[in-house]
């Protein structure tokens, strides 16, 4: 159970504060949620407290995780060669475990083949939602201002 305060990972949609707990009726079944603000998009969701591991909201990781997430960032990564059908989906697995880990993998993926070969407008997409829910958690870690976090990470890709 998360407090109001809590820095919680949203998987695809990214980190963000508990702002409230509150119940509420919608079509006849009362509820308590979660009223999360994530900064980046600007967006609130509310999650139903029954629906917590379900969804696989988790705490933000902690400040020692940052340097294994820059480690995966700045891997020399191998070109897979299947379709990008079967990469988009394999990409999206691993997006939706909600593991910063994997999605640093899928950024550093996508941002080697888009280097290489381009990518889709799929996968355009699909990085560009990795990257923020990557600077999401990134922010809330280490406490800086997004442009901080992003400028940081840009460095980091130019350098891959």
């Amino acid at each position: 159970m998360f407090n109001i305060g809590d820095k919680v990972v949203y998987p695809m949609h990214g980190a963000g504060v508990i702002e409230a707990i509150e119940e509420k009726e919608i079509l006849g079944d009362k509820k308590k949620y979660y009223v999360m603000n994530i900064p980046t998009g600007d967006m609130k969701v509310m999650i139903p407290l029954d629906n917590v591991q379900k969804v696989g909201l988790r705490d933000v990781i902690g400040k020692a995780s940052v340097d294994k997430v820059y480690e995966i960032l700045g891997k020399e990564g191998e070109l897979t060669n299947s379709n990008w059908n079967r990469r988009y989906r394999a990409n999206m697995e691993k997006i939706k475990t909600g593991s910063i880990f994997k999605v640093a993998e899928v950024v550093r993926s996508l941002l080697l083949r888009d280097r290489i070969k381009g990518l889709s407008t799929g996968e355009k997409r699909m990085l560009e939602t990795a990257k923020q829910i990557l600077i999401s958690e990134m922010t809330m870690v280490k406490g800086l201002d997004q442009n901080e976090v992003m400028s940081d990470l840009e460095k980091l890709f130019d350098e891959a």
